[in-house]
């Protein structure tokens, strides 16, 4: 990044913007938003920014990969009003957020673990056996049917709920999930993924790219904390001097 020097440090908004790939427009707006703290003018009325504002703008960057634009902004905000407390448990609701993510992933992948050592049955079956096969009441399985869980048809004879081999590993897969304490809002997303996919074994793929992500997103977080660290120390050790320059 550059730096103006005969400007004793001082830098302009393209000095702060180049380095990241931005528009000075957006430095200006992240300045209005509350992420950087206000900067001085000059008697002509130029914005002129220092080492602190570019640390700012540096920690709120590295803190968007793991928090979400929303609230990256909202610790920043805090930060820049020096309620630190409410930065830090904005943080603690990211990493709580990114466990229960990782609690729901576990689940996820113990549901469908669990189908896979019971043998396959083929053909169809009725309400009263699949119930009985799982132990619930007939009513659980037309609850789940109305939540659009699993779909069976109707025989066009008697009107009778007909369940194939794609509807019982949707039952088994659900009776897992609400076992484990999902509610159905919850699980009805992970029965379309498995219906997109053709079935449970292509979720393979998808699982992995889940843990490639919750991986990477405690990376983030690691990293926008180091970022936010050092831009804390800033602000404690010379941000005075540099706001009153």
């Amino acid at each position: 990044m550059g730096r103006n020097l005969q400007d004793g440090g001082r830098l302009r908004p393209v000095d702060l913007a180049r380095g990241h790939g931005l528009s000075t427009q957006a430095v200006r707006n992240y300045e209005a938003a509350g992420i950087l703290p206000g900067a001085a003018r000059t008697p002509h009325g130029y914005r002129t920014y220092t080492p602190l504002h570019a640390q700012a703008l540096r920690a709120f960057l590295a803190l968007v990969p793991g928090h979400g634009h929303q609230t990256a902004t909202s610790i920043m905000q805090a930060v820049n009003r020096d309620a630190t407390d409410d930065a830090l448990r904005l943080i603690d609701e990211s990493h709580a957020q990114l466990l229960d993510d990782r609690g729901t992933l576990r689940a996820v992948e113990a549901a469908l673990r669990d189908l896979d050592p019971v043998p396959r049955e083929r053909g169809d079956t009725f309400v009263g056996p699949l119930s009985r096969r799982l132990g619930i009441r007939p009513a659980t399985l037309r609850k789940w049917e109305r939540a659009g869980l699993v779909r069976p048809r109707r025989d066009p004879r008697t009107g009778y709920r007909v369940y194939s081999e794609a509807d019982v590993r949707d039952a088994r897969l659900v009776h897992q999930l609400r076992r484990g304490g999902y509610l159905l809002e919850r699980i009805a997303p992970l029965i379309a993924q498995v219906h997109s996919a053709g079935g449970v074994a292509p979720l393979e793929s998808m699982l992995r790219d889940w843990h490639a992500r919750l991986s990477a997103r405690g990376r983030a977080m690691l990293t926008g904390a180091a970022e936010l660290d050092a831009y804390l120390t800033l602000r404690k050790t010379d941000g005075a001097t540099f706001l009153r320059s």
